[in-house]
């Protein structure tokens, strides 16, 4: 399986265009619990290098093999970090999973990280505390793949944004950027980013909310609006994002 994986690595490096499609995904219900999920498709890129693999490789079990794994995110973090999270950081940690559905064969490789929350506080915590939760890397550890390219994924820029200030309620969700924070992020991340585009790894990236009511406003021009109301879809892609950030801005009422 090693092998699998530092053929595709060698594949990517070598200057391939790939795509990554990174997703935010936001379900409302009626009392107030909101069901999140971060998702990273790799299907694209899978595709096109399969016509690049040797058959000694596409010939192998390890390539023939399907995955479908759902790993609690707490259980999956080593025994010294579970020992330095608090108690509320131990319940969202057990509230997440980690998925990764693979099949290379018919190619398909997706990733995800999913919470649910019970409340809007709840919700606010776990957004503001996300980066922290997710920065030893350990949606790499279920995804080889996203192991070897280490932060060329999409996962640095999807997990890693405590860039944002929330205001969180009954019928409202507001993300507004700290442009700060996010000036010190890009700093910081500065050399993750420079290696994606010299890859030439394209990262499309939609954020999706659905709600249990009609939406009754929603202040970010590019976001497109559902038939029934419900639905709010803003869909760019990190190059975007980071040129123009206040892009992602957006103050939601339902």
């Amino acid at each position: 399986m090693k092998k699998l994986y530092t053929v595709i690595f060698l594949l990517l490096v070598s200057g391939l265009t790939s795509c990554v499609d990174l997703e935010e995904s936001y379900v409302f219900h009626a009392d107030g619990s909101c069901n999140v999920a971060f998702n990273f498709d790799m299907s694209t890129a899978v595709s096109v290098l399969a016509n690049l693999l040797p058959d000694s490789v596409k010939q192998s079990p390890q390539y023939g093999e399907a995955k479908d794994t759902t790993v609690n995110f707490y259980n999956a973090l080593p025994d010294t970090t579970q020992k330095k999270m608090d108690s509320v950081q131990v319940v969202m940690a057990k509230n997440s999973d980690l998925v990764l559905i693979m099949n290379l064969k018919h190619n398909l490789m997706k990733a995800s990280i999913r919470y649910s929350a019970d409340n809007a506080h709840d919700l606010d915590y776990y957004l503001n505390h996300l980066s922290k939760m997710t920065s030893q890397g350990h949606l790499s550890t279920l995804m080889p793949v996203s192991k070897s390219l280490k932060k060329a994924d999409g996962s640095q820029f999807v997990l890693g944004q405590d860039y944002y200030n929330y205001e969180i309620g009954p019928h409202r969700f507001y993300r507004i950027i700290d442009k700060a924070r996010f000036n010190k992020y890009i700093k910081t991340n500065e050399s993750v980013f420079n290696l994606s585009k010299a890859m030439l790894i394209d990262m499309p990236y939609r954020i999706t909310l659905t709600f249990p009511e009609p939406v009754t406003h929603v202040d970010n021009s590019r976001a497109v609006l559902s038939a029934d109301k419900k639905t709010v879809t803003l869909q760019t892609n990190v190059e975007d994002a980071f040129k123009n950030p206040e892009m992602m801005n957006f103050k939601i009422d339902y």
